[in-house]
């Protein structure tokens, strides 16, 4: 323990023992926290304590940059992030830098896909740090954190297979980092949830962002370097301290020390650089570091650092944005807005220069300050101690700006009327008196802006919200909104630079984040076909809201004249720049992601058959395509339900339809999957019609396949056989099946329209049966796509129904009757409606005298009079051979009777001898010699 502490270690063990009436865990715990500052101060190596994104680190860090001048920088970053650095100059801040991995060696595959963001803003000490290096002549910068490939390493399985937590609908731009893991440089929070909860009850605060505000940032804005670093590793340790010691978080964080200090000290051996030339920029937390292998001394042990994993990672930078932060790391709604805005108050008020990257989009252009030939403080220079001063005297209140508290309410008052709240003056008087008495209520003079906000939201909230933003957030645009960042085209992906490159012709500015209009002519400007193309994969490829068809459609077998599109590209520009980690071109994505579709664990053939269709809207390539329909013959055999027999039918019939249309004949895969269909759905029939999963839709579609195929995979070698065999085994006990297996039997020839007829009318004649009517009539329904010719029978049946039905029995079934068509049939009701427009009149007079047409044709036929048959060999024949013609006239209804054939024939003789050129033709035909 050195000198200038001990009287502060005192202080602080004689006070806990008094407070603590005794010995004990307490004084042990204040004496520790003075030891580690101390530690940290001793070191050669001069150590700068940070807190992620806090204003007060990024002055301290500016201060100290051109106060000291150092040669090397050694920063708390993932090494192998180092190359990215460089393109934060063609970018506007905020920024991600990503490491993104899809094809996983040495991690479980279920993990894929990895991703690894760390966020930086130009509030952020890492920042400036980056740009001093950066900019300055001979400066070298060193990541020197664990790689992301050891992110991964060291992180149990458990955290992957854990689901994300349910929430409420994500606010706009929280969602730019997506699901990946966030990289924070200083995470300084309590990780002791009753201490927190202890420091925001007694701050009279709400969050931890506004404690660590008043409590930290204001009192350390405008203080000293020596005692802002001594309060930094002082928090550090308080925080590291009261931390549960067994958890696995504390356990990495010390890994990571020691990896940290260990590529220190081997750079420090491999270049040779003075220690007073270096500064190690990291978290607090780490600053108060209690590992063996801390400092660059002689002697100190080194970290057994693992190698990499194979697994290949890919580089770049994303778009982010401060809602994006706040969501990424659990802070409170607009505090890195706050902070950004306390920045650039500070920065202004203290008269200082930070340090920007040259070139840099979108930052306020600051004129240069004289360089300083300031120096690195000499090996072994005395450390005061300033942190006694700094814990005995109180804060430095700041006095009333009233200037700025009135222009926030003013503000506030006419932001709130834009967006339909009826607020007036007498709403901007209140809040301005409202954030006075808040701040008086939390021990300030200064209303901040978390003490406005609230005001705000007391004065003028409602009970419901008029418009898309409440209170709270216009007041977080008020005070500097939510910045969004943008990637520059320089600093993009080729994939990404190709995107906009393509784009070009349509004539939008594609970096903008609002949602543009795009109106194609294709007709009358034919070189907009690639755009629109790259487009529609896009389309396929991102989320909803990126690219949006308004006009136009993409399906086989059509071409759009005309399309209109809403483009918010700009906005989405994060995707856009993913998918250039999986491929050079979007159309080597679209391939790749076809490809793993289809051969995914829990692919299907329907999943295989919409990879097909999509592989000849976007790809055009016949080998990829047949490689894929190969692929979905494959899915089909093996498929042991009928859950997908819909979407299949589906597909399966759009494509042979576009085959048919486009190429000569089908493809090898088409006639396979035919084939394999018929035989894979005439096997499970059978068990389909008795098996409860399976709905009567799945049957529907499988009869549907069977029939509507019949005749090609009848010509491609498969038997009949098969489909009467898989009805006749067919025994089902569910009403909608039961119809449908009748319909079956009628489609195969097996049941007569007579006999089904009979059978719908004992179903309305039993009243046991009746309450089940909807269900056979769902069934029947749902027959008419394998069985359409069935589609009078249906509204013959429905009409028998409305009929003969009473109306204590009709009421009570026609809420069964509608609720089960919609469920079940909802796609085939306006066939049936079709049928019934043509078969009902379609005026008023007409009803009267209409008979319909099933009652008509049951009408006897009026007696005829008996005409002889025609004479000739047919009519000798048909009379010599009668059975024939007698089971005809029984199928019709009709009596089989005969009369005695007389010799006629007269008029006939007399015609051809009149007219003999025909005989004769045909007399010399026969005569001629073969």
């Amino acid at each position: 323990m050195s000198e200038p502490f001990n009287a502060l270690r005192t202080q602080m063990v004689e006070a806990a023992t008094a407070f603590a009436a005794g010995p004990g865990a307490v004084p042990e715990i204040l004496a520790g926290i003075v030891d580690d500052v101390d530690r940290a101060l001793r070191e050669e190596l001069e150590i700068f304590p940070v807190c992620h994104h806090s204003p007060a680190s990024g002055l301290a860090m500016v201060r100290r940059l051109r106060e000291k001048r150092p040669k090397v920088i050694y920063l708390e970053l993932c090494e192998d992030l180092g190359p990215l650095l460089t393109e934060l100059r063609n970018c506007r801040l905020p920024v991600a830098l990503q490491a993104f991995a899809s094809q996983l060696d040495g991690f479980p595959q279920d993990w894929g896909p990895l991703s690894i963001v760390a966020p930086i803003t130009e509030a952020s000490a890492e920042y400036q740090a980056i740009a001093y290096a950066l900019e300055t002549p001979g400066v070298e910068l060193v990541l020197v954190d664990r790689s992301t490939d050891h992110v991964f390493q060291w992180q149990p399985r458990e955290e992957h297979d854990t689901p994300p937590a349910e929430g409420a609908e994500e606010a706009e731009d929280t969602d730019l980092h997506g699901d990946a893991i966030g990289i924070e440089i200083g995470d300084l929070r309590p990780r002791f949830a009753e201490l927190e909860q202890h420091l925001l009850h007694h701050g009279k605060v709400r969050h931890w962002s506004e404690w660590w505000d008043q409590y930290v940032e204001q009192p350390l804005a405008g203080a000293d370097y020596a005692t802002y670093r001594q309060v930094m590793v002082l928090i550090g340790s308080l925080f590291r301290r009261l931390a549960p010691s067994d958890t696995r978080r504390v356990k990495v964080d010390e890994d990571r020390e020691r990896y940290m200090w260990t590529r220190m000290r081997e750079h420090l051996a491999r270049t040779g650089v003075d220690k007073a030339d270096c500064l190690y920029v990291c978290g607090a937390f780490h600053a108060a570091s209690r590992v063996e292998e801390f400092g660059t001394a002689e002697g100190v042990p080194d970290f057994d650092i693992s190698p990499r994993t194979a697994t290949k990672w890919l580089y770049g930078l994303i778009p982010s944005s401060h809602s994006a932060i706040e969501a990424q790391f659990g802070l409170a709604s607009g505090s890195v807005s706050i902070a950004a805005a306390t920045w650039q108050k500070a920065v202004t008020r203290a008269r200082l220069t930070p340090f920007q990257l040259e070139g840099q989009k979108g930052s306020r252009k600051r004129k240069a300050a004289p360089q300083e030939a300031g120096g690195p403080a000499a090996a072994g220079e005395p450390v005061a101690d300033q942190l006694s001063g700094f814990l005995a005297s109180p804060p430095a209140l700041d006095s009333l700006d009233e200037e700025e508290l009135l222009g926030w309410c003013v503000d506030i008052v006419r932001l709130a009327r834009r967006n339909g709240y009826l607020a007036s003056t007498a709403d901007a008087i209140a809040v301005f008196e409202t954030s006075i008495l808040l701040a008086g209520m939390r021990n300030r003079a200064r209303p901040t802006p978390y003490d406005f906000q609230d005001a705000a939201v007391t004065c003028i909230e409602k009970d419901s919200t008029p418009g898309r933003r409440d209170v709270r957030r216009l007041c977080e645009i008020l005070l500097g909104g939510d910045r969004v960042g943008q990637v520059g085209y320089e600093a993009l992906p080729p994939l990404a630079q190709d995107v906009y490159n393509r784009l070009a012709p349509i004539g939008l500015d594609l970096t903008r984040a609002t949602v543009q209009r795009a109106l194609l002519d294709l007709a009358g400007r034919p070189e907009l076909g690639p755009a629109s193309h790259l487009l529609w994969m896009l389309r396929y490829l991102l989320p909803d809201g990126a690219v949006r068809p308004i006009m136009g459609s993409r399906r086989l077998g059509e071409k759009s004249i005309q399309e209109s599109w809403d483009l918010a590209i700009g906005k989405h520009q994060r995707y856009i720049i993913e998918l250039g980690y999986e491929g050079v071109t979007v159309e080597q994505v679209v391939e790749q992601r076809l490809r793993r579709s289809v051969w995914a664990h829990d692919a299907t053939a329907a999943v295989a058959l919409r990879a097909v269709e999509d592989s000849i809207l976007f790809l055009g390539s016949r080998r990829f395509t047949d490689e894929l329909g190969a692929r979905a013959v494959e899915l089909l055999a093996a498929e042991r339900t009928v859950d997908d027999a819909p979407e299949v039918l589906k597909r399966i019939r759009r494509l042979l339809a576009h085959y048919r249309a486009t190429e000569p004949t089908l493809p090898a895969w088409a006639e396979s999957f035919v084939t394999a269909g018929y035989a894979h759905y005439c096997t499970l029939l059978p068990t389909a019609f008795v098996d409860d999963e399976t709905g009567v839709r799945q049957v529907a579609a499988m009869l549907g396949f069977l029939f509507t195929m019949e005749s090609l995979a009848l010509s491609l070698g498969c038997d009949r056989a098969q489909l009467e065999l898989a009805v006749r085994q067919s025994h089902p006990e569910s009403p909608a099946k039961v119809a449908l297996l009748w319909s079956a039997h009628h489609q195969l020839g097996l049941l007569p329209l007579n006999d089904l007829r009979a059978r719908g009318a004992e179903l309305l004649a039993n009243p046991l049966v009746v309450p089940s009517v909807p269900q056979y009539l769902s069934g029947f329904i749902q027959a008419l796509d394998p069985a359409p010719k069935l589609t009078p029978f249906v509204v013959e049946f429905m009409s028998n129904a409305f009929a003969k039905l009473p109306d204590p029995v009709l009421l009570p079934w026609l809420p069964t009757l509608i609720t089960t068509l919609r469920d079940q049939a909802g796609e085939l009701v306006p066939i049936l409606i079709r049928e019934a427009g043509r078969t009902f009149p379609a005026t008023l007079a007409a009803l009267d005298t209409f008979v319909p047409p099933w009652r008509a044709a049951r009408k006897p036929a009026p007696a005829a009079a008996a005409t002889a048959p025609s004479t000739g060999p047919v009519g000798a024949f048909l009379a010599a051979h009668p059975v024939t013609t007698d089971a005809l006239a029984l199928a019709l209804g009709l009596a089989a009777t005969w009369s005695t054939a007389q010799a006629s024939g007269g008029e006939s003789l007399a015609l051809l001898a009149e007219h003999p050129a025909t005989a004769e033709a045909l007399a010399a035909l026969l005569a001629a010699p073969v």
